[in-house]
């Protein structure tokens, strides 16, 4: 562990003076204010308004994923190639007519399950650009040293909103309805559109326009990707993870409203308090990276995995077994859970942004989404088709084995032992 670790410039203390990214900051965080109302609303929809089964669950949560398995790689170089900043506020745009539109069916007395599948799909599709050219556009937006304070304020507020924001989602689909939370996320996106496209920051400029070769720029971000003798291991491992979490998550949603019969608000209290663990994870996030270092900080974060949803899998379910005890167990579960993902992923993230150079950035972060997202994909539709068929504690060990997979490929890699100082590095 170099010695000089704990005086890495980074720790935040004048981040807030960066001349943009208090904007990004608030667009950020409204965005993720509405997705935490959605992340209630969308299951309470499929299941309880739109009566889906566990196969049909898990098809709604592999839309979202499954266009970055078709445009993942293609949107990296696109990325890589075009100013970030207008693509953000398209991508933004699209979704919230996406979302828009969900609610609009509704009133009409028309929507289906099939028609929520496509909508997902679309927005899916604008999430895909939106993504790679955020997580490419934030080391212009800071210097580079602060980009591990900037990723842990940013998801200190998406902790928040996951900490207020399902138990509002609760609230609001238990008096009003699950398409009106849904709604209140679509105006979110177009808010967030309109703090980016005001968003002051000068972006390097790109490589000369002529002959380019698609295929060409892809194979390159896939070899730096899958090449580095850290992202490689970082990347194979968050694949697996993203498999695990999907399925878990599929599977949870089951458990909580049918298997242990809670109601939307007792839903969002469960997600309420994963947020509230993930916004201390969070903070605390910053300065384990530095003490410990971004690679060690992520694999201690991965063996918690397992430990959550063990405990989540021995629930008992069905009839007379939602009890107090049961319900803390649940929460407690998914507290650690939070915890581990808000402590681990400012370092995941800031590392990847740290060691890849500006130009390749859109294409890395581009084949980790495709990547991650694909395996998201796969990991619902095989959590809620193990859940049909095996039943849901049988799906939830099955995630949990694949929770401790990602755990054991950063533990055995180079992963563990990872850091970062923020250095500018070769382009």
């Amino acid at each position: 562990m170099p010695a000089d670790r704990g005086a890495t410039p980074g720790d935040g203390r004048s981040l807030w003076r960066a001349p943009a990214f208090p904007r990004y900051w608030t667009a950020a965080t409204i965005s993720s204010f509405g997705t935490a109302l959605t992340a209630v609303a969308l299951p309470v929809l499929v299941v309880d308004v739109l009566r889906a089964s566990p196969v049909q669950l898990g098809v709604v949560n592999a839309a979202q994923f499954v266009p970055y398995a078709v445009l993942g790689l293609f949107a990296g170089v696109l990325v890589d190639r075009w100013r970030r900043r207008p693509v953000l506020v398209w991508a933004s745009a699209g979704r919230a007519i996406c979302l828009g539109v969900v609610p609009a069916l509704w009133l009409l007395g028309v929507l289906r399950i099939w028609q929520v599948v496509v909508l997902l799909l679309f927005f899916g599709a604008f999430s895909v650009f939106g993504f790679a050219a955020t997580q490419s556009l934030l080391p212009q937006i800071v210097p580079r040293p602060k980009v591990l304070a900037a990723n842990a304020a940013l998801d200190q507020s998406d902790a928040a909103a996951q900490t207020a924001g399902p138990a509002l989602g609760g609230l609001l689909t238990g008096l009003l309805g699950a398409p009106v939370a849904i709604a209140v996320d679509a105006a979110s996106y177009l808010l967030d559109a309109v703090l980016i496209g005001t968003l002051r920051v000068t972006e390097p400029a790109r490589a000369a326009p002529g002959r380019r070769h698609l295929r060409r720029e892809i194979a390159e971000g896939v070899r730096w990707t899958y090449r580095h003798p850290v992202l490689g291991p970082l990347a194979a491992s968050t694949h697996v993870w993203f498999l695990a979490n999907a399925a878990a998550t599929t599977v949870l949603t089951l458990v909580a409203l049918r298997g242990l019969g809670l109601s939307a608000v007792g839903f969002g209290v469960g997600l309420a308090v994963a947020g509230v663990a993930a916004l201390i994870g969070a903070t605390v996030a910053p300065r384990a990276g530095r003490r410990l270092g971004q690679g060690r900080v992520v694999t201690l974060g991965r063996a918690a995995y397992p430990v959550a949803w063990t405990v989540t899998a021995l629930l008992p379910t069905g009839s007379g077994t939602s009890t107090a005890a049961t319900i803390a167990a649940l929460y407690l579960a998914l507290a650690v859970h939070g915890f581990a993902g808000g402590l681990e992923n400012a370092n995941e993230m800031s590392y990847r942004q740290l060691v890849t150079p500006d130009r390749l950035l859109g294409r890395t972060n581009g084949t980790m989404r495709s990547a991650n997202r694909t395996m998201g994909a796969i990991g619902a539709l095989a959590g809620g088709a193990l859940a049909a068929v095996a039943g849901t504690r049988v799906a939830l060990f099955a995630a949990v084995g694949v929770f401790a997979a990602a755990f054991l490929v950063a533990a055995i890699s180079p992963v563990r032992g990872a850091w970062h100082d923020g250095r500018p590095v070769d382009a």
